[in-house]
């Protein structure tokens, strides 16, 4: 799982190599969005079986 989550996250950085010039963003706002969330939810889903909430 972690080799796929890797994966996806430098394919989705390097979609655009040919504009190297300026950083897009919206993708990195995104990828970085997406990326807090799943650690949340691990969270969660983490405390949820151990009772640290």
């Amino acid at each position: 799982m972690r080799r796929f989550a890797m994966k996806a996250l430098f394919t989705a950085l390097n979609l655009n190599r040919a504009e190297r010039s300026r950083i897009d963003w919206d993708r990195t706002v995104r990828i970085v969005s997406m990326a807090v969330t799943a650690g949340l939810v691990a969270l969660y889903v983490f405390g949820k079986p151990t009772l640290r909430w």
